[in-house]
């Protein structure tokens, strides 16, 4: 059938080149990207409650909105978090796939039906959905060397200037600034001064109510006789600070007038004080940036850092913008880092072709095979809806080492036709592929359908195994094509033989000469060899089971991880305080880590704030560091990696008094969180108070502390922060003439603050606030100069009405699933992985968690343990289609198991090497175990291919597997050693991306080249074995023919 091809070149060419302009085509118009979608769809709903504590927050906001939003289509699970800031944060999760459009229509129809439960205070403020990733791709600060601009000027600015411009940018799911600088108009009363005029916060509301307010008068002339016609305008919202002073008050008959500004100082400050951001040390601000779920990160970080440089030619004097982290930082370098690899990877396969065939022209047509595999690839890539990104690449990369093992079986058998006596290449071709076509389809079947059960893996696991694994089947099947359309054309067309008669005298022909003699050599001593193991058969069985049990014993033993950390160029730090520190004391504990790290070499830029957490959200206790690292480049020696810096870092503060500093890599994947490690929530599933899940909390951590596999797991909930208990006198109140609604709401306006309403400038609205003066609330003694005004007028203090009591709580509160959590975040110690941290807290958990109380893992961890679930039956799914195709290949029941039981050998390689390389069993690893499935097979097919018809040409069942094993250990050999010589690259490999190829080439180049040393000796034991029980069994006799001139030939060659 594929004759006809070597004698119409001209077809063989133009097919090979379609293929390439496809996939050139494909090339051009693919995007971009670190990763495919891997990181569910989320959306978040955002609400605040001003003056509200945590418990009132999630009594009162989240609890409503939990009960309708649960239960929405494909949700997976849903967080939330309720700050004594009165902020309230709901993230869901849901299924991969799920179109986020969609999932944020039906989410915001849910809230929608809760907006009747919710408190007037938030409905007014407003209740926001978007649809977001959990991680930010981008975070930059601006930042002011001149002392002129403070940081409310900064975010104003940039909300004005540079943020309405980003949030246009297609894929920009949420443009956020830490802390909530925004302008706003504050009107800070005086309770004394408010007290002696007889007023109370509510009027403050009715009178902004009153004058601050947009009016429609109508027109004058409309629908008359007259010539002209007037639009009547009213002055609107106040704009300015002597606008809001000028407020009436209060005014009498005899012309005197209280106004606004009387009883209250009034500023253009921002909505609250709760945060504080320096970079290098200078006052700045924190943008971050997180893109939609399925947008193109590395467009959407272009398009911003687009707008952001464009702004920056009209930045105010001494105004400076530092990106403090960029996905495509790590994204470019371990991109490119690739592609020299996979250059780095063809020149080594080149070589060791060249010195197995040791003329140009035979090198030359395994060399044209690679470019035409690779290069088609990537139309068929564009078709799947796949971008390039790191799987892909890492899956051409293997690639480079595999396609070009068609044609090299295709030229070496062409070498050995001509060798054996054909002289005319043509006709060596014609025969050559009458022995090997059957073969090529078969490996390109087995190769293929290894990655057929990858495409029923679900989740972010199934993604890596799809993009990886249908990448390298599509090149492994063009290759094939190559080999049975091109590749014979072209031994026809450039091969010649050897005139054995010339003097070689040169270096290379010497070289040739000793390495052909070395290699008969060893082709004798493995003939010897094989004779030996097929007259000792238990032997190579033993040998299998060895292997088999080290195969068992390195799958126990061996770390597992999911996806393993990469250096991605910033550290991520959290601090937290002792609850109740100011934030003024964060900020100096902040500044003294910034001095004691700044000036470590690694490290370009340092970006502090204060008040805010990674982990925790809000409060003043807390803070937390970015750190961005040198360039890669920049950092070549193993203790400038990342981990020898985190190290440093945990060093330098070890000594910083009254904080809990923690240290960790930004994560390799987003959209799981903030850390490489691992992540769970404990939950109270009794309803108990939250104390007692503090208690268990304690002790379930101390625990899991204790364990050897744990670096540290911790949590920043404490039920311990110092609070007040409002006690009211109620039959007091009641006897006054008042309400418990008079006392709680004036408390409300002079303490918690009260958004009022809404005043523009800029061309944006802003909030109006007013609250007391700072002065007026700085202690329970000041209760005695707020007055409350009764239903007959009168004032009385309100501490007659108001006892506190000190009392602890805690600062923020997380709910998972419905059920009131804590978070727990932490890290493997050195030596073990996420998967033995895992472990330990699923035994702990077991040992210590009284009834009523729970965990559940959520982020990276849930999809690593969901990933976990499924790879045994994937690899026994992998085992069950090659067995078939061979099955069906060889109509024979019983000679696959030639093939398949060769297998653990090859895969005890791989975990062999990952365990001396101390490599993880994570998912790049499995990846490369499925193709190993492939590859080995492919070296025991070729022998047994060859046995086969060695056996039907006359031979004895024994003579033909070593005739079949002598005969095919020349393109064993070079296929192999091409394959691990060109993943030596991705072994060696240091910087950006080098964990996942280090993986990726220790596994395959140790299952690779154990799988062949050991493999090519008891592959013919096991052919004897399974081709003699299936002529046993079979009912249907073996067709035999003569034995023909080529094997007889083969044989003579042999011998000698």
């Amino acid at each position: 059938m594929f004759s006809k091809f070597i004698d119409r070149p001209v077809l063989s060419t133009v097919i090979s080149i379609i293929i390439v302009i496809l996939g050139v085509l494909g090339l051009i118009s693919l995007p971009v990207s670190q990763y495919p979608e891997i990181a569910p769809p989320t959306v978040t709903v955002a609400a605040n409650y001003q003056g509200a504590n945590a418990e009132v927050v999630m009594n009162s906001v989240v609890i409503p909105l939990e009960e309708q939003i649960n239960g929405v289509e494909d949700m997976t699970y849903m967080t939330s978090t309720s700050n004594n800031d009165g902020s309230a944060s709901i993230s869901i999760y849901f299924k991969l796939g799920t179109n986020p459009d969609l999932a944020a229509v039906n989410v915001q129809n849910r809230v929608s039906r809760a907006t009747s439960l919710l408190p007037q205070e938030v409905t007014r403020a407003g209740v926001t959905t978007s649809k977001r990733q959990s991680d930010n791709i981008l975070i930059f600060s601006l930042y002011s060397e001149n002392p002129d601009y403070d940081d409310t000027f900064l975010q104003n600015y940039a909300n004005i200037n540079i943020l309405p411009k980003i949030k246009r940018v297609a894929g920009v799911g949420e443009a956020m600034i830490f802390g909530q600088k925004d302008y706003s108009m504050r009107i800070w009363l005086k309770p004394d001064v408010m007290g002696a005029y007889g007023l109370v916060p509510s009027d403050i509301t009715a009178l902004l109510a009153e004058q601050n307010i947009e009016a429609a008068p109508g027109q004058l002339g409309e629908n008359s006789d007259q010539s002209f016609q007037y639009t009547l305008k009213y002055k609107g919202r106040l704009q300015n600070i002597k606008e809001f002073e000028e407020i009436i008050v209060r005014s009498t008959e005899n012309g005197e007038i209280l106004k606004l500004g009387d009883v209250a100082r009034i500023e253009l400050g921002a909505v609250n004080y709760a945060s504080d951001a320096y970079t290098n040390g200078n006052k700045s601000i924190a943008i971050a940036i997180a893109q939609t779920a399925g947008s193109n990160a590395q467009e959407v970080i272009e398009g911003s850092l687009k707008v952001l440089n464009q702004a920056e030619l009209n930045f105010p004097k001494g105004v400076k913008y530092a990106t403090l982290i960029n996905a495509n930082d790590f994204l470019d370098e371990s991109i490119t880092k690739v592609i020299h690899t996979l250059i780095e990877a063809f020149l080594l396969v080149f070589i060791v072709v060249f010195i197995f065939l040791q003329d140009w022209r035979s090198t030359l047509i395994p060399a044209i095979s690679v470019p035409v595999a690779i290069l088609g690839t990537f139309f068929f890539l564009n078709l799947f809806g796949f971008t390039i990104n790191l799987l892909t690449l890492f899956a051409l990369v293997l690639a480079v080492g595999i396609v070009v093992d068609d044609a090299i079986v295709v030229v070496e058998a062409v070498h050995a036709k001509m060798e054996a006596g054909e002289h005319n290449p043509k006709k060596a071709a014609h025969s050559a592929m009458q022995d090997i076509s059957s073969a090529i389809i078969s490996i390109t079947l087995v190769m293929s359908a290894v990655f057929i059960p990858v495409s029923f893996i679900s989740g972010s696991a199934g993604v890596f195994y799809k993009q990886f694994g249908l990448t390298l089947a599509v090149s492994i099947v063009l290759s094939a094509i190559n080999a049975l359309t091109l590749s014979p054309a072209l031994c026809a067309i450039f091969l010649k033989e050897h005139d054995k008669s010339a003097k070689k005298k040169g270096f290379m022909e010497r070289f040739y000469t000793a390495f052909n003699a070395g290699f008969e050599t060893t082709t004798a001593k493995y003939k010897r060899s094989v004779e030996f193991f097929i007259k000792r058969k238990w032997l190579a069985f033993l040998g299998i089971a060895v292997f088999a049990g080290i195969l068992i014993l390195l799958l126990n033993i061996t770390p597992k991880a999911f996806v393993p950390g990469e250096d991605t160029g910033a550290i991520l730090s959290d601090v937290s305080l002792p609850p109740g520190t100011s934030l003024q004391r964060t900020e100096e504990v902040l500044l003294q880590i910034e001095n004691k790290v700044k000036d470590i070499p690694e490290i370009k830029e340092v970006l502090r704030i204060s008040g805010r957490s990674l982990i925790s959200g809000t409060g003043s206790n807390y803070g937390m560091v970015i750190v961005k690292l040198k360039p890669w480049a920049e950092r070549k020696d193993a203790n400038q990696e990342i981990t020898a810096v985190v190290a440093e870092l945990f060093k330098r503060t070890a000594a910083v008094k009254d904080a809990k500093v923690l240290y960790f890599a930004r994560p390799t994947l987003v959209g799981f969180g903030f850390t490489n490690g691992f992540e769970f929530q404990l939950q109270d599933q009794k309803g108990g108070s939250i104390q007692e899940l503090s208690e268990v909390n304690n002790k379930f951590l101390a625990a899991l502390n204790s364990r050897p596999e744990i670096k540290y797991a911790a949590t920043s909930f404490s039920p311990n922060y110092p609070q007040y208990r409002i006690d009211l006198n109620v039959p007091l109140i009641k006897k006054s003439g008042l309400t418990v609604t008079d006392v709680l709401g004036t408390m409300q306006g002079y303490y918690g603050g009260v958004y009022a309403s809404n005043f523009n400038k800029f061309g944006k609205q802003y909030r109006v606030v007013y609250q007391s003066d700072p002065e007026f609330r700085n202690n329970p003694e000041s209760l005695n100069k707020v007055l409350v005004r009764n239903s007959s007028g009168q004032m009385a203090p309100i501490s007659q009405f108001v006892t506190l009591v000190k009392v602890f709580g805690p600062q923020a509160i997380d709910r998972f699933n419905l059920f009131t959590s804590v978070k727990v975040t932490g890290a493997p110690n050195d030596g073990f992985s996420t998967g033995d941290a895992i472990k330990a807290v699923e035994e702990v958990a077991s040992q210590n968690l009284p009834v009523g109380y729970g965990y559940e893992f959520s982020g990276m961890t849930r999809e690593e343990i969901s990933a976990g679930g499924q790879t045994l039956y994937i690899f026994m799914l992998c085992l069950i289609f090659v067995y078939f195709l061979l099955a069906a290949q060889y109509e024979s029941y019983m000679l696959p198991f030639a093939v398949l039981i060769s297998l653990p050998i090859g895969l005890a390689g791989a975990y062999l090497f990952a365990y001396l390389f101390n490599v993880s069993n994570n998912i790049y690893l499995q990846i490369t175990l499925i193709m190993l499935i492939g590859l080995l097979a492919k070296n025991a097919i070729l022998i047994v291919e060859f046995s086969v018809d060695s056996r039907r040409k006359g031979m004895t069942i024994a003579q033909a597997a070593i005739h079949g094993a002598v005969a095919r250990l020349r393109p064993i050999l070079m296929t192999s050693f091409a394959f691990i010589f060109g993943l030596m690259p991705l072994m060696l490999a240091k910087g950006a991306g080098a964990v996942g190829n280090n993986a990726i080439g220790t596994g395959a180049i140790g299952g690779m080249l154990i799988g062949t040393i050991f493999g090519v000796f008891v592959i013919p034991v096991l052919f004897i074995v399974f081709q003699t029980l299936q002529e046993k069994i079979s009912t249907k006799p073996l067709p035999i023919e003569n034995q023909g001139t080529d094997v007889a030939l083969l044989d003579e060659k042999n011998e000698k």
